[in-house]
């Protein structure tokens, strides 16, 4: 990492890798203050959307020494896209982190289409946003982290065998919620941020009914916002209404699932649920 960005992100190295199905990913792995694998070995703390996460949550891994609530080592691994693709990771990461065969909800159409009348987006940047949501594969990224990018890390970087855990954000969070619900063994934790089930028909609510009791041992941490409730904007509405209908789901099963409210909006919320999760999954 250059010296500029090395102020920014202490011990943070970047390397870029292609998936086995083709697509190129940016990749930032921080370790804690003073690591060294040969005496003590870390788990594995996987983030997504690294080109806007990484400098929200990379500098947190100084909470590992935060003498008033200390957080279990961990090595924090940030994906996101690199080369060309950067760019465009908003609308990227809709094939990547969405379920397959996930419905389009109309929330979604409608806020794009607001995002264009307001000029945050011009009519081809919101058909390509669209376009990726047509065919997702989230189960295909899914299989990248946990085939392809976790023995080179684990290799690379000497980390724990065990109690690894997965973070993401909006869609990041519906990603995750997706991988707690494929029973994937390799993540002991999973946090949720505010995720992305913006319809009453989503892959989730399918896939709970199909579950039935038979739910993950793996500890879930849902957020929402206060501003996603409280708001006027019916996507956000949608995912605060259907994240507590999970949660629902969830608790009444006696599931391994935790849950906070905090005071943001969906923008601004990613680095608090982060935050959330390591003081709720990963305290010492």
């Amino acid at each position: 990492m250059s010296t500029m960005w090395q102020g920014c992100l202490t011990d943070t190295d970047y390397f870029e890798m292609r998936s086995s199905g083709g697509h190129d990913y940016g990749v930032w792995v921080t370790t804690p203050p003073g690591y060294d694998p040969a005496t003590t070995q870390a788990p594995v703390v996987y983030v997504l959307d690294g080109n806007w996460a990484v400098g929200m949550t990379a500098p947190l891994i100084v909470t590992q020494a935060d003498p008033m609530q200390q957080i279990q080592a961990y090595v924090q691994v940030s994906v996101g896209y690199a080369g060309e693709d950067a760019q465009h990771w908003a609308r990227l990461r809709n094939r990547d982190l969405v379920p397959p065969g996930e419905p389009i909800a109309k929330e979604i159409i409608d806020a794009v289409e607001m995002a264009i009348r307001t000029g945050r987006m011009t009519r081809e940047e919101a058909d390509a946003y669209l376009a990726e949501l047509q065919e997702t594969h989230a189960d295909e990224f899914l299989g990248f982290l946990t085939a392809e990018l976790h023995p080179r890390i684990e290799r690379d970087y000497g980390t724990a065998a065990t109690g690894h855990g997965l973070f993401g954000y909006s869609y990041g969070g519906l990603f995750s919620l997706y991988a707690w619900l494929s029973g994937n063994t390799l993540f002991e934790s999973i946090g949720a941020g505010s995720p992305g089930v913006a319809g009453e028909d989503s892959q989730v609510f399918a896939r709970l009914e199909e579950m039935g009791d038979s739910l993950p041992a793996a500890k879930l941490h849902l957020t929402v916002n206060d501003q996603e409730l409280l708001g006027d904007l019916a996507v956000y509405q949608n995912l605060s209404k259907n994240t507590a209908t999970v949660l629902h789901h969830l608790t009444a099963r006696g599931a391994a699932v935790t849950s906070a409210v905090l005071r943001e909006t969906h923008v601004t919320g990613l680095q608090a649920s982060f935050l959330s999760y390591l003081r709720t999954c990963r305290a010492r």
